[in-house]
């Protein structure tokens, strides 16, 4: 199967209706954890950046608490799965400011 334009799934989505629209969007959501994780973002942590902010940076320092100190390739792939998740956090903000933050704060905890 292949996949469509965004125009061309922005022209259908506008054709359907409140309760289609609901059901797409749960039917989405079950497949993949980063489309729940999306919409978590978008329907509860939107408003309240500073709050998401600081929930991101706890994460964040639980897994630097986690790091396996035992070798340097434990260390370094440690490090790249914490810039990994912190990227994904970012990509759904899609707020410079945040991402200057997120960012800064990985490297001070580093």
């Amino acid at each position: 199967m292949k996949a469509v334009t965004v125009k061309e799934l922005k022209t259908e989505l506008n054709n359907c209706s409140n309760t289609e629209m609901i059901e797409l969007c749960l039917r989405l959501s079950k497949f993949k954890k980063e489309n729940k994780e999306l919409l978590t973002y978008l329907l509860f942590e939107s408003s309240n950046e500073e709050g998401y902010i600081q929930s991101v940076k706890t994460e964040i320092d639980e897994q630097f608490d986690l790091i396996n100190t035992k070798t340097y390739y434990f260390i370094k792939k440690s490090v790249r799965k914490i810039l990994r998740t912190i990227k994904k956090y970012i990509r759904y903000s899609k707020n410079k400011e945040t991402e200057v933050e997120l960012l800064l704060y990985f490297c001070i905890k580093l």
